[in-house]
């Protein structure tokens, strides 16, 4: 996820492409090292930042902002997906394009939203699943749950989703 960081962000620095990319992660961006994106972009609110965060004297402290660009929407794969949905298809809906990434554990993605995942295939979605963690090395202190060996396989179960 260390190199996946550093291509994001000069994606979302770049004049022409930056505005399109939207970084969509259901809860774990610290995990994978993305809360650098939190001050870079924001994470979108339509509200903005209602309160202290926690870790608002450190340099990478929580941000919410109405103009945020990063979609973070707890621990809620379905919701994340269908976000990366309506971004993927806006190409098609509202003449937009848009870049989405979203950035799950490997091991769970597809488990959890394959159906959505096959659902986005049929709608001609373009953009970006990323599977962090990926592997049986990874997290090992967080016990065999994350032990992926199966993703890709669950992955290639939709025909025009390519895996590597």
């Amino acid at each position: 996820t260390m190199a996946l960081n550093r291509v994001m962000t000069l994606l979302v620095r770049d004049k022409q492409l930056g505005p399109k990319i939207v970084p969509i992660i259901p809860d774990e961006a610290r995990t994978f090292g993305m809360e650098g994106l939190f001050r870079q972009l924001g994470i979108y609110s339509a509200s903005g930042q209602l309160y202290q965060p926690e870790d608002s004297d450190k340099v990478m402290w929580y941000k919410e902002d109405i103009k945020g660009q990063v979609l973070q929407e707890g621990i809620n794969e379905a919701g994340a997906i269908s976000d990366w949905i309506a971004a993927a298809t806006a190409y098609a809906t509202h003449n937009t394009t848009m870049i989405p990434f979203y950035i799950y554990y490997s091991k769970f993605g597809f488990q959890r939203v394959g159906d959505l995942a096959w659902a986005a295939g049929d709608m001609q979605a373009k953009g970006f699943l990323i599977g962090g963690t990926a592997g049986r090395t990874t997290l090992n202190g967080e016990g065999l749950q994350h032990q992926d060996g199966d993703s890709h396989l669950v992955a290639n179960t939709i025909p025009n989703c390519v895996s590597y």
